[in-house]
């Protein structure tokens, strides 16, 4: 069993527009753009990062938004939901607050003793804020949102399923634990983690596959400390039968990937070097950052981006 994954690291989605996509994660849900860069294999396309003060492990929202993108089709086979966490009490500020902008697709409810408020992104992304008493994450203080309603990183995700079986033991395999089964979704925890420690797995044996597009949940991605502890991941998934990828530079941390059986998009992510490598951590997400390779093309780049403020 795999004993080096911490939590989440990041959840990366897609979007139809770049500056909406913005001002909704950093206006309306308060969190802090900590990085502004490219898709490294499409570099006519952003990659933005959107978390705590410092893009810790366990906070960092990602969005690949291409310009007039097709919407998806929610479904199975997929990250349905991604949960943020926020201080008990503070669904009722959420609430109001999303009523006032015009935020789409409100419910309530409790699940596994928890308090939710469901919504949707600005491309129907599956989205929850769900109350926690003991998140100790220090948030990012957005205008407008009080410390003891701003989002404190993720409390975790959940996914939807034609049949949990294999992605359960998956799970257990990389150091989740089985927590408790409520009605057709069960969760796993996993211990000592980062905050960002929780997967729902939701069995829904009757619902058509989703169809990606903005909206959806690209890939999620599990923390480990750093490379050292990647490869020892990488090799116990290879030695499962897994099909992972190389280890690949992202410039703010390293990555590897492997397609889980219920068909979700699986990443491991270090938690090094961080968003501030290139930026002082006071300017994070300010600047727009390339890869290297791309950096002899910046005014072409740069140029055919669409400004994030209007």
């Amino acid at each position: 069993m795999i004993k080096d994954i911490k939590g989440l690291h990041h959840v990366t989605s897609m979007a139809s527009d770049a500056r909406q996509n913005n001002r909704f994660f950093t206006e309306t849900l308060g969190l802090r753009r900590v990085k502004q860069t490219v898709n490294f294999d499409d570099p006519s396309v952003y990659h933005l990062y959107y978390g705590d003060e410092n893009g810790s492990a366990g906070t960092v929202m990602t969005y690949f938004p291409f310009q007039n993108m097709m919407l998806g089709r929610p479904g199975v086979g997929e990250v349905g939901e991604t949960q943020f966490s926020v201080p008990k009490g503070a669904l009722k500020f959420w609430q109001d607050r999303f009523n006032e902008q015009g935020v789409d697709g409100l419910e309530t409810d409790t699940i596994f003793g928890a308090n939710r408020l469901r919504f949707m992104g600005p491309d129907g992304d599956g989205l929850a804020l769900i109350e926690s008493a003991d998140d100790t994450r220090a948030p990012w203080l957005a205008d407008g949102i009080p410390g003891d309603a701003a989002i404190r990183g993720f409390a975790g995700a959940r996914f939807s399923l034609h049949d949990i079986a294999a992605t359960e033991e998956l799970l257990g395999f990389m150091g989740y634990q089985r927590f408790e089964k409520q009605g057709d979704v069960t969760r796993f925890i996993i211990p000592g983690g980062n905050g960002a420690d929780t997967i729902d797995l939701a069995e829904l044996p009757k619902t058509a596959f989703a169809r990606q597009g903005a909206g959806s949940v690209h890939h999620i991605a599990f923390a480990v400390d750093n490379r050292e502890k990647q490869l020892e991941v990488r090799k116990a998934l290879m030695d499962t039968g897994y099909q992972v990828t190389p280890v690949i530079d992202r410039d703010y941390f390293w990555a590897i990937y492997f397609r889980t059986p219920g068909g979700v998009l699986f990443e491991v992510a270090t938690n090094e070097p961080g968003f501030n490598r290139d930026e002082d951590t006071a300017h994070l997400g300010e600047a727009l950052k390339l890869p290297s390779r791309y950096e002899e093309f910046r005014d072409q780049i740069q140029a055919n981006l669409v400004p994030l403020a209007a």
